[in-house]
């Protein structure tokens, strides 16, 4: 009976694959169906109704996008240089810290920005009083213009080209570099022409991350008052109660972000650029002198006070102020009832994530000529904005919505809320997996891939099952791997916005969203209190990342760093 039973399916095939395959089709049902239900619209109605906001909105988010992607590129390959291929004073801990802004939602940053730089925030009151001004008397550039936007979101996203382009630099061989000088190339000839085209697909990968946090965003630029496809999104759904609009505009912004995904892909595949250790020394390092050394320093510091340390100090100062002299009681129940609801959502939403994502990455692993397949599709959840994502599953869940609850009503006898999917937290946990399981998956994924496949040949030769060697073997040899993708999805969902505001319950506050509520009504004190537990919870990857990169480059860079002999 046995053998009949695993001979019922196709060779190859376990139940664990169709599992898989389960928790796939569960995880894009929200976006296939968004596209079903956006082609099968009346699209003339949007033709009519909403074509004349739609060309205003498109350029917004090209020009943000443009404008963003600009500023991060040239920011982070200029850090990434300056820490790589020269020696100056701090330049260890900026190597490090440099990572911080990664840890401050651009929402959040952008409201600090806004009350610091504002007409009747601290600076240029502190300007008023200092010189006597008044009105007129001088000028200050307008923070809350798209100019001011572009500055915050690029100070907040320039760490994912950074991280990626100084990991592309440490791995090139200063053979490299010796073969240029021997032509007559100087240091930064040889850097434009050798260093940048080696590490030019890593810098383009950390750009088009930086391109898919930028159309994502909702918080910074409904702040701003910037219209771009996300926000009108929301917009459409939740105050005009357009939901046709919102669904054809989520498909178009589910094209962009599979176009991106494609381009990606696309660059991955050609990027056929190697250097092995063998092929000469690790990069060395040259050692600054003169006005050269603090100009490092400068740029540098400059760049970290405007990205961390001056939001994060005027948080904490708003923090310490409403702590003595409380305005809206944020301290008490209130404040603990949201920070509990944040926290125990993102636990519950990450256990769920990773062990659905342990269970693809396992099921897709005797599948070895579909995995890359599968790797981009759960990557197509998070490159997605969340408001797509909170839309579809709106989509899957209201028509289902009614029969559902009437049959509980019906047949067991429950006299719960109006209803059992939407607005509640089931609904809102379907959102977090559709969105962040990619998250999940490239975790369990990697670590997997650390294990020999003789390991589990030997445990299905000594008549152990696919669940028991998941539990036995797999699971405590990738704890460390999980752990780590746990904590990602966690901070991830801790800061997400969107998708939380659209399938919450009715009255259930997060951290993000009270902070998000709070910085619009303009009680940026209130606000700083939650603002400043998100940034604080954001420094765990970030942390992680600083080990990881300690961890890879570590000991290489310590034997370079006091190598160079070349002084400028």
């Amino acid at each position: 009976m046995g053998v009949m039973l695993r001979r019922s399916f196709p060779p190859g095939i376990t139940s664990l694959s169709i599992l898989a395959a389960g928790i796939l089709a569960l995880a894009l049902l929200p976006l296939g169906v968004l596209v079903v239900h956006a082609v099968v619209s009346d699209w003339p109605r949007w033709e009519n109704n909403g074509l004349t906001g739609l060309l205003p909105t498109l350029s917004n988010t090209l020009v943000l996008v443009v404008g963003v992607a600009t500023g991060t590129l040239v920011l982070g390959t200029l850090l990434a240089w300056l820490v790589t291929h020269f020696e100056f004073p701090m330049r260890r801990w900026f190597d490090r810290l440099l990572f911080l802004p990664l840890a401050v939602p651009g929402f959040i940053m952008g409201f600090v920005y806004v009350a610091l730089f504002e007409y009747a925030g601290p600076v240029q009151t502190t300007l008023r009083s200092w010189f006597g001004w008044e009105r007129g008397d001088y000028f200050f550039p307008d923070i809350a213009t798209p100019f001011g936007l572009i500055l915050v979101l690029t100070l907040v996203l320039y760490p994912y080209v950074y991280l990626l382009a100084r990991a592309a630099f440490l791995e090139q061989a200063s053979s490299t570099y010796e073969a240029a000088y021997t032509m007559g190339y100087s240091r930064l000839q040889a850097t434009f022409r050798l260093g940048l085209p080696l590490a030019l697909p890593q810098i383009l990968t950390g750009l088009l991350l930086v391109v898919f946090e930028t159309i994502t965003d909702y918080g910074t630029v409904s702040y701003f008052s910037y219209p771009t496809l996300s926000e009108r999104i929301i917009v459409s759904w939740n105050s005009s109660f357009d939901p046709t609009t919102a669904v054809q505009l989520s498909l178009l912004m589910m094209g962009i972000a599979l176009f991106l995904l494609a381009v990606e892909s696309r660059m991955r595949a050609r990027a056929r650029f190697y250097q092995s250790a063998r092929a000469g020394r690790r990069l060395n390092r040259v050692e600054l002198r003169g006005a050269g050394r603090w100009l490092a320093v400068g740029f540098c510091a400059l760049i970290l006070l405007a990205a961390f340390v001056l939001p994060v100090s005027q948080l904490v100062i708003w923090a310490i102020s409403e702590i003595r002299q409380p305005t809206v009681g944020v301290l008490q129940e209130t404040f603990l009832a949201y920070t509990a609801n944040s926290f125990v959502l993102a636990a519950v939403a990450a256990g769920l994530i990773l062990v659905l994502a342990m269970l693809l990455a396992y099921g897709s692993r005797a599948a070895a000529s579909q995995r890359s397949w599968i790797r981009r599709l759960t990557s197509v959840g998070y490159a997605v904005p969340g408001a797509v994502v909170a839309v579809g599953v709106l989509v899957v869940v209201n028509p289902i919505d009614a029969p559902i609850t009437d049959f509980f009503t019906d047949h067991l006898s429950w006299n719960g809320a109006a209803y059992l999917l939407t607005g509640t937290t089931l609904a809102l946990m379907y959102g977090y997996l559709v969105r962040f399981l990619g998250v999940g998956y490239k975790s369990a994924e990697s670590s997997l891939e650390q294990i020999s496949p003789s390991i589990d040949s030997a445990a299905k030769l000594s008549g152990a099952g696919a669940w028991r060697i998941i539990w036995r073997i797999h699971a405590p040899l990738v704890r460390t791997g999980l752990a780590v993708g746990m904590i990602l999805v966690f901070v991830d969902v801790m800061k997400e916005l969107p998708a939380t505001l659209l399938l919450r319950p009715f009255g259930m506050d997060t951290l993000a969203l009270r902070t998000y509520f709070l910085s619009v009504e303009g009680w940026h004190r209130t606000a700083a209190i939650p603002a400043l537990t998100i940034v604080l919870i954001g420094l765990l990857p970030v942390l992680i990342l600083m080990r990881v990169g300690e961890t890879s480059f570590g000991s290489r860079r310590g034997r370079s760093s006091r190598t160079g002999d070349e002084v400028v």
